[in-house]
């Protein structure tokens, strides 16, 4: 209790101050000319994606090499992560087979939860993902929710269930080098269009049949989204591989 007292003791100090000083801060009533030229240039403008998610506008189209950066350091760290624990073609055969001592994952309440779960996060993940050019989230906000479902299942059913099902590391590792390669791809067709790399507008369009979709924003979003979700999954397989597989692999005496 003692040592709870100091905390509470800042709390109380910082929400004091908070309530105090908040209304006296002066209230902003125009738009900021960085602000106006997003808004004109990611909705309103004659050559914008038309995008009422401006986050995402910016985040694709005014920083978008900025992005692609970001993305292709996340995926040398999912490599570099997998590197670390590479098992050759026989071990990798043997950590896919069942132990023992495997008692066929958790309870059946639970795995017939877990079914409902997953098949929502699966669709809450692609709605966050596809619809990221008109409200917040995006590919990677999507992707990070669309590798709980995986995770889920490992937890009440084992990894088993996911290799048996045919979604091994290998091919989750081909996913994300498929999401990752969509993003490039995406990113140098404007220069077949005599366009410049990553451009958006007028190279991609902003509404199909009177469906708004941002131009470039919904293919970068659904890429990125398979690549996060992938990249996620293949790491969960491998550290759900049992320890005692992995010392035998390693050659570590128990």
């Amino acid at each position: 209790m003692k040592r709870l007292i100091p905390l509470i003791i800042i709390l109380i100090a910082i929400f004091g101050l908070a309530y105090y000083i908040a209304p006296k801060l002066p209230q902003q009533t125009e738009l900021r000319p960085l602000g106006e030229f997003y808004l004109e240039n990611s909705y309103f403008g004659d050559y914008s994606a038309k995008s009422p998610e401006v986050v995402t506008a910016i985040l694709w189209d005014y920083r978008g090499v900025d992005t692609l950066f970001e993305t292709s350091v996340f995926f040398l760290a999912i490599i570099g992560s997998l590197t670390l624990f590479r098992l050759n073609k026989k071990q990798e055969k043997e950590a896919k087979q069942k132990l023992e001592e495997f008692s066929g994952g958790l309870t059946l309440v639970i795995k017939d939860v877990t079914k409902v779960i997953v098949a929502m996060i699966l669709a809450v993940s692609a709605s966050i993902a596809l619809h990221g050019h008109l409200t917040p989230g995006g590919g990677f906000q999507g992707g990070s929710a669309l590798a709980v479902a995986p995770l889920l299942i490992i937890a009440a059913y084992s990894k088993y269930a996911l290799e048996e099902n045919g979604l091994d590391k290998t091919r989750a590792l081909i996913l994300r080098s498929i999401g990752l390669l969509g993003i490039v791809l995406v990113a140098l067709v404007p220069l077949l269009s005599g366009g410049f790399i990553m451009q958006n507008q007028p190279i991609f369009p902003a509404e199909i049949n009177g469906q708004l979709i941002g131009g470039s924003l919904i293919y970068y979003n659904f890429f990125e989204f398979l690549a996060v979700g992938a990249g996620f999954t293949a790491v969960f397989l491998l550290l759900a591989i049992p320890e005692k597989v992995f010392k035998k692999i390693l050659g570590v005496r128990q």
